[in-house]
């Protein structure tokens, strides 16, 4: 059943915190990938193609608000909804982050935040996999998204 719902990439410095999103994603069908950090996600995005992320706060090389803000600028990810999981208080709105999860989560939660995303995500996107990550119309062109 791995795909029928989608693709998600987790993306969280502590393995356990990782495996533990990825098992409960997987139950749920989705398909997951995952990165170790901000820097790893910002380099698999393009060739992952993920429906939906889900980033914590603090990580190392480059956190996940500075990473989610690097996503909404590059037209080729700027519309995937973006989750923060972390234990940092913070609800990142101000970066277009669509989600926010406290450390510890509910897997529960955590499975019903991502189908929500992934059902809500635009429908038919143009493929910009050769656009130029350039900014154009600057973060608040975001789709709209609060």
């Amino acid at each position: 059943m791995a795909g029928a719902s989608g693709r998600v990439l987790v993306v969280d410095d502590n393995r356990t915190i990782r495996q533990l999103i990825r098992v409960n994603l997987e139950l749920d069908g989705f398909e997951v990938v995952t990165a170790t950090d901000g820097a790893e996600c910002l380099d698999v995005v393009h060739h992952a193609r993920p429906d939906v992320i889900t980033l914590d706060v603090s990580m190392p090389r480059l956190d996940g608000l500075r990473t989610a803000e690097r996503l909404r600028v590059d037209p080729r990810t700027r519309h995937i909804p973006l989750a923060l999981v972390s234990g940092c208080p913070t609800g990142g709105g101000e970066l277009g982050v669509d989600a926010f999860l406290a450390k510890p989560f509910d897997p529960g939660e955590l499975v019903r935040t991502v189908r929500r995303l992934y059902q809500s995500r635009p429908a038919a996107l143009p493929d910009l996999s050769s656009a130029s990550p350039r900014v154009s119309g600057g973060a608040d062109s975001v789709l709209g998204h609060s």
